[in-house]
This record gives structure tokens, sequence and C-alpha cells, in this order.
């Protein structure tokens, strides 16, 4: 009678606790995701990631940070600029200045003196960037060195132990990635052994409690593939999901139906992130689709040839016409460059001067910041259709709709003027 009393209560006190661990666990994840208001035509939401170092409301552009700088800016006019996360590259990290490095600096977040979030991806996309210095095969990728003759071995477990030493916020598993064009057995071949990566990066993962490992949907342009492996991923106990594979030179029309797709399938109570996605109709059609994150070089990239960004484009100041316009880039626009600076003093110094780069990656982040408070302030407040019409009737004057962006809104019920 003892021996069965003492093992229900055994029993009892040990479920008990294990409710007690979860809950535990819960109130220690290192992403909280809540959704505030949603669309009630499209997909679209928006909300706020609670992460260690600092919370994101989403939907979100990341600037990209490679090396543990934005070029032409400081981590303190970022803050200003009201930039919640930047991304760094875990290949590029690992290879200058190292893990053993950032590891003895207290992680990236001290070594750059960001106090925000951080994102780091896996470094699988320089399997389609440094293809040619790369040799794919089950263990990994081994990489010979940009910089060097050097050679190094890219494992899913070494990505996520270079990621730890990192210290991002969200950290993304080593996903096989191949080119977006591509198809036949090499593309499901990918995708299986993204999941089966996968699965290696979280058991390798040694700070649970402070960093968050993303899964990475592949699959290519094949719907059956991308359908299973968002399927499978759903399977495991994450914190968010990204997708990935897209935005490579493949078709606009394939592009957003893959999204379409991959979102429908993710579970809504989850952050969405789609990787390499940042010209901003794209990121408006894909907020509509139902994406939370973004990122992408292009702002800051283009800013460095000179270009600045506007609703209806960009503005080359390279160009002659600039040459004698007193006015800002964007009359509208309440960055520091447009409150200070005239199109023709830019004109004088595009991608001559340092200082170019400076001002126009001030704007252009500004930009891209200020389109997602937009896209933020109009689903909460339930004119997000509405909001859409009206950008792409000012991206398009002449309502020459990209046929693409027609479809991809149809599909979300929004129909343009």
């Amino acid at each position: 009678m003892y021996k069965f009393l003492h093992k229900s209560f055994c029993t009892t006190a040990s479920a008990g606790l294990g409710r007690l661990l979860v809950k535990m666990a819960s109130e220690k994840s290192p992403l909280r995701f809540e959704v505030f208001a949603e669309c009630q035509t499209t997909k679209a939401r928006t909300g706020r990631m609670t992460l260690v170092h600092h919370h994101v409301d989403t939907p979100v552009f990341m600037p990209v940070g490679t090396q543990g700088t934005l070029k032409g800016l400081l981590p303190q006019q970022l803050e200003q600029l009201d930039c919640q996360i930047i991304l760094g590259n875990t290949y590029h990290l690992g290879n200058r200045p190292g893990a053993d490095t950032l590891h003895k600096a207290g992680g990236l977040h001290k070594f750059m003196n960001w106090k925000r979030a951080l994102l780091t991806d896996s470094g699988g996309f320089q399997m389609v960037s440094l293809l040619h210095l790369a040799e794919i095969t089950e263990a990994g990728v081994k990489f010979k060195s940009p910089y060097n003759e050097s050679e190094c071995m890219l494992t899913p477990e070494h990505s996520i132990q270079i990621q730890n030493a990192i210290g991002a916020d969200i950290i993304m598993q080593l996903d096989d990635v191949v080119k977006s064009t591509l198809n036949g057995p090499r593309v499901e071949q990918a995708m299986h052994r993204t999941i089966r990566w996968l699965d290696r990066c979280l058991s390798t993962h040694e700070r649970p409690s402070e960093q968050s490992i993303f899964p990475i949907v592949q699959g290519g342009l094949d719907p059956e593939l991308r359908s299973e492996c968002a399927r499978q991923l759903t399977e495991r106990e994450v914190n968010g999901y990204a997708v990935g594979g897209l935005s490579g030179g493949e078709s606009k029309d394939d592009f957003w139906r893959m999204v379409h797709l991959s979102t429908s399938i993710l579970p809504n109570s989850k952050p969405r992130y789609l990787m390499g996605v940042g010209f901003a109709v794209d990121l408006v059609v894909c907020s509509a689709l139902g994406i939370d994150m973004f990122d992408c070089v292009f702002p800051t990239r283009t800013a460095r040839f000179g270009c600045a960004l506007v609703r209806t484009g960009q503005l080359n100041l390279k160009q002659p016409q600039y040459r004698k316009d007193t006015r800002p880039i964007d009359e509208s626009c309440e960055c520091s460059t447009c409150k200070t600076y005239t199109r023709a003093y830019l004109y004088q110094i595009a991608t001559i001067e340092t200082v170019s780069c400076h001002l126009l990656t001030v704007h252009n982040i500004a930009f891209q910041m200020k389109l997602m408070r937009d896209i933020r302030s109009s689903i909460r407040e339930q004119r997000f259709p509405r909001f859409v019409q009206d950008y792409m009737l000012t991206a398009y004057p002449d309502k020459d709709y990209p046929v693409w962006i027609v479809n991809a809104l149809e599909a979300v019920n929004v129909t343009l003027l």
C-alpha cells in the first residue's frame, strides 16, 4: 500500500514538476511573440517580438551589418533611426575576427557596441554566393577562404558554435542552399538535407535560453517539396521560422507563390522571416502575404552607388539633372540628410566622397524604417488594404502595375486602383 501511495505521489509530483518546468521554460523563452492586430482582408499582421536584448515591432526590415558594422553608420545612429534589430553574417564573422575573439569580447553586441537585437545567418547563403569556393557534402560545406588559401569546414554544429559565440538573439540553422532557379533531384536533396541539418543544429545548441534557432523552409520552386519541408519543420520545437531559397533570380510570379504557400503552412503564433528581401514593393506585398521579418543589403548597397530611395523608386543622384536641384531628396522625409542637404550637394559628392555613402545610407535606412512603421500602423488601424492600393498607385502612377504584384495581391483579396 505504501509503495502504491508513494508511487502515486511521485507520479503526481512528477507531473506537477513537469508543468512547472514547462511554465518556467516558457517564461524564460528568449523570444516571445505577440500579435497585436491582424488585417481582416489579407494575411498581414502586426505584433512584437520580445528578445533578450530588445523588443522588435513587426513587420520589420532588418539592415545587414555583415561583419559587425552597417557600412556608413555608427550603432548610435541606427538607434536614432529607430532600428531595433540588425544582422550579422556567420561565415564572414567566423573568418574575421573568428569565434574565439568574439567569445573573449563577450559576443558581437559588446564587440560592436550594439545594445539592441541581433540576428545572424548561418553561412548557408555562401553556398550560392561563394559556390566556386565551396564543396558541399552531408557532413557540411568545405570553404576555401576568400581572404587566403586556407580551408574551413562549416558543419551544422560548427555554424551553431560560431553563432553561440556571436551571441545573437536569433540564430539560423545551417541549410543546404541551392540557386533558386535550379530544379531536379538536387533541390529535393537540399530540402531533405536541410531538415536533417536542423536536427543537428538543435542538438548542438548550447544557449537555448538566450538564443532562438529559426529553421529555414527550402524546396526551391516546387510546391510539394516546399510544403513538405514547411510541415516537417513545424514538428520541431522552435520559436520562429524562416523562408529561404528565394529572391535569387527566379521569376517574381514564382517568388510570391512560394511565399504565399509557405506562410499558409507555417503557424500563425510564431514569426515568419523572409530572407534576402528588401525592395519596397516586395516588403508591402510580402507583408500582405503574412511575412513578419525581412532583410537585405539593398538599401545600404544602393547608397554606396549614389542612389536614394523614394516612394516612386530611387533617385540616382549621379545624374546631371540633380546638379542644380536645391530640394532635399524627399521633402516629406524627417531624416538628418533630408533636413540638411540638397540633391545638388549630393550630386557633387555621390560615389566620390566617403561622406556621400554616409548621408545616403542615413536616408535609405530612414526610408525603410518609415515604410515599416506605416505598414504596422495601417494594419493596426485596419486600413492596410487601402495603404497597399495607395502605395502601389504612388509607385506606379500610370497604373502599369507588374502582373506579379496584381496576382499576389488578388490572392489576398486586394484589387489595385
